[in-house]
Parts: C-alpha cells; sequence; structure tokens
C-alpha cells in the first residue's frame, strides 16, 4: 500500500456546529472573490484611469504563478505531518498574509503607470498565493470528514452559502456603507479615498473567518485520514505521482466544466459594476438591493442542491441547473434589447431584476454545489486507480480553475470593454446607447455559451451514487483485510 493511503472516513453525518464552524470559512473566499472580481478593475480602471485591457492583462499575468502554487499547496498539504494533522497548520498560517496582501492591494502608492500595473501583478500574487494556503487545505477536509454520498452534497452547501453569504454581505456593506454615497459624491465607488476603509474592514473579516473555522474544526483533526510516514522521492518521482492522479478522467470532465462556467461567472461579476450603472441606471440603493437578490438565492442554493441531488442523481440535475442559469441571465438583456423590459426608473424594474437575479443565483450555484460535491467523490475513484488519497492535488486543481477564471474574466472584460469602445471614467448616461447595447450582447452571448458547455460536460460526469457507493465498500474491504495481515 502507497504510504500516503489512510483509511476511508467514516459515512456519516456531520455535526451542525462543525458544518456552521467549517462552512463559515469561506467568508474569506467570498468576500476576496466578489470583492476582486466587482470592483478591482473597476477601481484601477474608472478611479485610478488605467486602461482596463492592461489591467485585466496584468491580473491575467498573475494566474501564472498560480499554475505553480495551487498544485504545489495541494501536493504539499496532502503530505504534511504535524500534531494539527495535514491541512489545520496552513489555514491557520494563511490568516495574516491574506490581510496584509489585501490591505496593500487596495492601497497602491504614488507610482507610474507601468509602476502601477506592476504593483497590480505583485499584490495579485501575494494575495492569491495566500488565500490558496488556506481555501485548498480547507476544501481537502470534505471528503475527509465524510464518505457518504448525500452528505457531501450537504457539506458543500454550507460551503457554498457561507461562500456567497460573505461576498454578498461585503458588497452590501461596501454598497451601502463603505463605498457609499457622500455629501458632493452620490457614487461613492468613484471616490478614491473611500477605499482604504473598505480594504481594512474586508481584510478584518476574512482573517476572523478563517481563524473561526479552523479553531472551530480544530477538534476534528484526530478523526481525519492522516499520510502515514512515506520513504524518500525524487522530484521527478512526485511529479509522476502526480500526472497519475491528474489524469483521471472524472477528474479531467469536472475541471473542463469549472474552466467553462467559472469564465462566464467572471465576466459577469467583473462586468456587473458596468451593467448596474450604465445599462440599468441603478443609484446606490439599488445596488443594496440587487445584492440582497443575490444572497437570497445562495440561500436557495442551500436547499435546492441537496434535493436535486437525491431526485436527479449529481451530473443530470448540475446540467439541467446550469443550463437554466444560462437562461435567466440572458432573459432580461434580450427582452429589453426588444422593448420588453421595465425602463431605467421606472417602479418595476427592480423587482423584475430581483426575481430574475435571484432564479439565476440559486440555479447557478446549485449546480457548483454539485461539481463540488462530485470532486469529493472523485477521490475514491482514484484511490481505487492509484491507490493513493490526494484529496489536496483534486481540489487544488479545482481552484485554480476558479481563480484561473476569475482572472481570465476580468482580462476578457477589459477586451469587451475595448472592443465596444467603452469610454474610461465614464458617468452613467454619457455612453453612446449603442456602445451600452453592444456590451450587453456580448455579454450575455459569452456567457450562454459558456454555460451550456459546462452543463453538456457536467452531462458526461462518469458516475453515481451506486457506484461511489461501491467504491467506499471495496475500499473499507481491502483497508480492513490489510489490517488483519499486519
Amino acid at each position: 500500500m502507497d504510504g500516503n493511503q489512510a483509511a476511508v472516513p467514516p459515512a456519516r453525518r456531520i455535526r451542525t456546529p462543525i458544518m456552521l464552524a467549517y462552512g463559515f470559512g469561506t467568508v474569506a473566499y467570498g468576500v476576496k472573490d466578489f470583492c476582486f472580481s466587482t470592483f478591482l478593475l473597476f477601481f484601477f480602471n474608472q478611479v485610478l484611469g488605467l486602461p482596463a485591457a492592461e489591467v485585466g492583462f496584468a491580473i491575467m499575468c498573475a494566474l501564472l504563478l498560480d499554475a505553480v502554487a495551487d498544485p504545489a499547496i495541494g501536493f504539499l498539504s496532502d503530505r504534511t505531518r504535524s500534531r494539527w494533522g495535514r491541512r489545520h497548520p496552513w489555514m491557520y498560517a494563511s490568516a495574516i498574509p491574506i490581510a496584509i496582501g489585501w490591505l496593500l492591494l487596495w492601497n497602491p502608492p504614488a507610482l507610474s503607470h507601468a509602476g502601477m500595473l506592476a504593483w497590480v501583478f505583485a499584490m495579485s500574487v501575494l494575495v492569491r498565493t495566500a488565500v490558496s494556503a488556506y481555501e485548498v487545505p480547507s476544501q481537502a477536509l470534505t471528503p475527509e470528514l465524510s464518505a457518504d454520498y448525500e452528505e457531501r452534497t450537504r457539506i458543500m452547501a454550507y460551503r457554498f452559502l457561507f461562500g456567497w453569504a460573505g461576498g454578498l454581505g461585503m458588497m452590501i456593506l461596501a454598497y451601502a456603507w463603505l463605498l457609499g454615497p457622500s455629501p458632493g459624491h452620490p457614487n461613492g465607488q468613484l471616490v478614491r479615498e473611500n477605499y482604504p476603509g473598505f480594504a481594512l474592514a474586508s481584510a478584518l473579516i476574512m482573517a476572523f473567518a478563517i481563524l473561526v473555522s479552523a479553531l472551530g474544526t480544530h477538534g476534528e483533526i484526530k478523526r481525519l485520514p492522516q499520510p502515514e510516514e512515506r520513504t524518500r522521492q525524487s522530484l521527478g518521482a512526485h511529479f509522476a505521482e502526480l500526472g497519475e492522479t491528474v489524469r483521471n478522467r472524472a477528474f479531467l470532465i469536472l475541471m473542463a466544466a469549472g474552466l467553462c462556467y467559472y469564465s462566464a461567472q467572471g465576466v459577469s461579476f467583473a462586468l456587473s459594476s458596468y451593467l448596474y450603472a450604465h445599462v440599468w441606471r441603478f443609484q446606490n440603493q439599488d445596488f443594496t438591493i440587487i445584492a440582497f437578490s443575490l444572497l437570497v438565492g445562495a440561500f436557495f442554493a442551500f436547499f435546492v442542491a441537496p434535493r436535486a441531488s437525491r431526485g436527479l442523481g449529481k451530473p443530470r440535475a448540475a446540467m439541467w441547473l446550469m443550463a437554466a442559469a444560462a437562461f435567466w441571465v440572458a432573459l432580461p438583456y434580450v427582452l429589453r434589447l426588444l422593448g420588453l423590459f421595465p425602463a431605467p426608473g421606472t417602479p418595476w424594474l427592480l423587482p423584475s431584476l430581483f426575481a430574475i437575479y435571484a432564479l439565476n443565483v440559486t440555479c447557478s450555484i446549485s449546480a457548483t454545489i454539485l461539481g463540488a460535491s462530485m470532486m469529493a467523490d472523485v477521490v475514491e475513484h482514484s484511490e481505487i486507480e492509484t491507490g493513493r488519497r490526494n484529496e489536496g492535488v483534486f481540489f487544488a486543481g479545482s481552484f485554480f480553475i476558479q481563480k484561473c477564471c476569475s482572472g481570465l474574466g476580468i482580462w476578457a472584460t477589459g477586451l469587451l470593454l475595448d472592443l465596444v469602445n467603452f469610454p474610461a471614467a465614464a458617468r452613467p448616461g454619457q455612453v453612446p446607447m449603442a456602445t451600452v447595447d453592444r456590451l450587453t450582447i456580448l455579454f450575455f452571448v459569452v456567457y450562454g455559451v459558456l454555460a451550456i458547455a459546462a452543463a453538456i460536460l457536467y452531462r458526461f460526469f462518469p458516475f453515481g451514487k451506486a457506484e461511489h457507493e461501491a467504491r467506499i465498500a471495496a475500499l473499507a474491504g481491502r483497508n480492513a483485510e490489510m489490517s488483519a495481515g499486519s
């Protein structure tokens, strides 16, 4: 048996306090991801006046280091040995670097044009790497906490609920207060002096969430699988082992689906401030209401995903929910172009958008919860094939795709804005309507194509509940035989 082999986790239901603590940690990633995707390009382009395409390119370039850092963190986390287990040392150590990197990102010094772009790149690398040091080991806990097929969906539902709640809560806080209106500044998102307070508040929230989650799950360490002592391997042998692991077909399908969906989500988040301001002509209170609609959608997804999994199975449920998400995204923009949607400033605009956005978020989050739950099931699928448990490697790949697509979304958004000749530092009402229309058409076409591709890929996931439970039984039997023979 490979030295990384550990006992199969029990198929148990996790106690609610542990689930709450575990899920609460994703508040940190939610805050980072929503603020990064929604405000970062806007801040450096519309507030500081840098070209959107150049800022997007600098952020995307930071992904080159993620391609090395994320798998390395996952690989090392799988092999960490300490009295605090494999995952918790990484989780504890990440809190302070995340907060420091975040504060630096939003408080650039007076630099030249090139220097400012270099600052965006360097601070993005620092923040992304620190977030990976927490999120990859934290995600890897999911298949270790329970081997139960449906319980893993429940665990992921908690993670996604807190992640979205954290991000959307931060958005509401930003729109209503931190980046809210002030005398002489009706749109506080355009005021640079608002961003230091915004950065400090979000940094403290992220560090607090990480520490609460690590402390709240600390008591589970003794129940988690631990790696046995390993003989020393060459670097080449390590990479050969890693390559064998990630060639798993089920893993590659989920990676491709994630690549498509998270790219669509990255474009949607990065364009949201532009669409809200220039298509729907939102005022600050409108931003808060719409952010709340997304939170409602995340809350419904918490209940929809587990029920859809039980009723349809994870692959089919993920397919239909992702296709529905594409429909709801396109609907208001298509109706607007046809003259059938409430106009900006009319009473029915916000209620209509509230309902549609809530439905879109319910469907999209439910689909991604199921995708993440399927990734947890891949662990035993790979263990049967390779004899190793590599939770960290699989979730590092999944997390890299999420971060990669966030950066790609920002870069693609910069290209879309340049393609339609969208002006920098533009004020609502000053952009030609033809330009706004071209931007909305490009947006929902790009989102729709990517989301439908993700839906098709989910449908090709190669196994369901029966196959998973058969593998769990086989692994348990194999471990029992080895224990009896030792």
